[in-house]
This record gives structure tokens, C-alpha cells and sequence, in this order.
């Protein structure tokens, strides 16, 4: 089973979608399987981070802005604006899809793991995710 879900985020940074993708999950009705998770942009991503304390949200979400800062002179890929190349390459450091073992038809995930959209780009946009269970 596959489904693309629709993702809009307010603002940049992460964006919890745990609870969205385990909804797919559930509509399978399987008991075992893997839940692919793959965004269909090439300036936003998705990863596996806690989900418990939101100040490691923010703490990642600074992280990216330190690692590919926006307005750098030696970018040359800016026709999308201050944010379209160091959106690309928080895109490259996260990736573009995770795989989640389905275990007694839930997702595997830890204690303190949730499932993230990560926006790179300072408008808002809507991304769209394919959530695959097999």
C-alpha cells in the first residue's frame, strides 16, 4: 500500500508527522512490513529525531542554519531566493526518505523517536510525502 500525504509547514525548521505516517500504517493492516518514507522535494527532507524535549528540535534547527547559512557570496544556484541553496543542502545532510520496521502493525520507532519533515525553505510550502507499506 502507498499514500501521499500532504505536508504544510508554517515556517522553516522540523515538523513532527509521526502520528500521520502511523495512520498509514494502520490502514494497511499489516502485521510486519517496512514504512518507506520519501519526500518528493529536493529542499526539504525527512529524518528520525526525539521527539520528547523541544528544545533538541530547536537545537538541530540551529544546527542547520550554522552548517549551510543563507546569503553566502559563493553560492551561484540562487534564482528561488537567500534560502534555495543552503535548502538543497540541509536536503543533502537529512536525505530525502527513511525506512521504519512495522512490528505488530506499529511503527518500530523508540521511546523517543519521531518522524520529521524537515522545511528548509523560509516560506511556507506544502511538500508531498509517499508513505509506502510492504
Amino acid at each position: 500500500m502507498n499514500r501521499t500525504i500532504e505536508v504544510t509547514g508554517r515556517r522553516r525548521g522540523l515538523h513532527e508527522i509521526t502520528s500521520m505516517v502511523a495512520e498509514v500504517v494502520r490502514d494497511a493492516g499489516l502485521d510486519e512490513a517496512l514504512c518507506t518514507v520519501f519526500v518528493r522535494h529536493t529542499s526539504a527532507g525527512v529524518c528520525i529525531q526525539e521527539n520528547a524535549d523541544p528544545s533538541a528540535r530547536r537545537d538541530m534547527e540551529a544546527w542547520f542554519d550554522r552548517i549551510a547559512p543563507e546569503g553566502e557570496s559563493w553560492y551561484t544556484h540562487v534564482d528561488e531566493g537567500r534560502d534555495d541553496m543552503p535548502s538543497h543542502l540541509k536536503a543533502i545532510l537529512t536525505g530525502t526518505a527513511v525506512s521504519i520496521p512495522v512490528v505488530e502493525g506499529r511503527l518500530a520507532l523508540g521511546t523517543w523517536q519521531g518522524l520529521y519533515l524537515c522545511e528548509f525553505r523560509n516560506r511556507p510550502s506544502t511538500r508531498r510525502v509517499v508513505v509506502m507499506v510492504r
